[in-house]
């Protein structure tokens, strides 16, 4: 029954998508009025961390990564808005972007809510190896490219609160994941672009498990790209499967694929800082 239970869910929320009958997640508040801020020339640090303030959470975990090994100061900060000053407006306004979409990975479900879990987690373990990724092998921004990371599987939301509705799929673990496979790269997409996100962000999802794109830049996708399959190195996930030295977006990134694991050994622990970091 899985099969076609995958093909009826798939066709059903493409449906609802086209009749708008789809429920699609939101941009939290605080982030529309983050981007806000950080998108107007004349803001400064304090009007940053005004809006960060109202949200008492997301202003602690603010502080927590000002205070982590990611930032390497010598000096530890308690309040707000010298957080704010030391990560900068830009890494603060992305982080506060992607960290806040963390209260919208709950369900009711404890199947779903699983999910959402692991997602997010995934995400973080993603967005963390994306920041140093683009760090040392490119030109292009950490920040934005930890951004990426953070919603490089926003497409699952939609799909896992559809799921809360529908027995048949709650019940059948294999074709969830595989109605989540399929669907959420382009969902995603969708989602970014209906929240008004730059070019760059919103070809990521649609684009991060696209394994034979081939373009003349390095772009977050291929950031996203590389830290998802090298986040499976050395398990038996079916992407180790694939012949890695085939996938291009590792060249852009000027690594070898076939010791990727040996040449990700000098940023591990930075990556293990960031991921701390961006941790509850």
């Amino acid at each position: 029954m899985t099969i076609p239970l995958v093909k009826q869910v798939k066709q059903d929320i493409i449906q609802a998508l086209e009749n708008d009958e789809l429920v699609l997640p939101t941009l939290p508040e605080v982030a529309l009025q983050v981007r806000e801020v950080a998108e107007d020339v004349t803001s400064s640090i304090t009007d940053l961390t005004k809006i960060l303030s109202r949200d008492a959470a997301l202003g602690a975990r603010m502080v927590k990564v000002a205070n982590s090994p990611l930032i390497r100061a010598s000096v530890p900060v308690s309040d707000l808005s010298t957080a704010v000053s030391r990560l900068g407006i830009d890494l603060t306004s992305n982080l506060a972007m992607g960290l806040a979409m963390e209260q919208m990975f709950q369900a009711t479900s404890d199947v779903v809510d699983t999910r959402m879990r692991a997602c997010w987690s995934k995400s973080i373990e993603i967005a963390a190896s994306s920041q140093v990724l683009a760090r040392h092998f490119t030109k292009l921004q950490p920040d934005q490219a930890l951004l990426a990371g953070l919603i490089h599987q926003i497409g699952k939301l939609p799909i896992l609160s559809f799921a809360e509705n529908n027995e048949n799929l709650l019940n059948d673990s294999f074709a969830l994941g595989k109605v989540l496979s399929v669907l959420h790269p382009s969902l995603g997409s969708y989602i970014l672009k209906m929240w008004d996100f730059p070019e760059e962000l919103i070809t990521v999802p649609k684009n991060y498990l696209q394994f034979e794109r081939e373009v003349a830049n390095v772009d977050y996708a291929d950031i996203v790209q590389v830290a998802t399959l090298q986040s499976y190195a050395g398990t038996d996930h079916p992407y180790t499967q694939l012949d890695w030295t085939k996938i291009s977006s590792f060249e852009r990134l000027g690594l070898d694929p076939t010791t990727i694991i040996a040449e990700m050994e000098d940023v591990s622990e930075e990556i293990i800082e960031t991921q701390g970091a961006l941790g509850g």
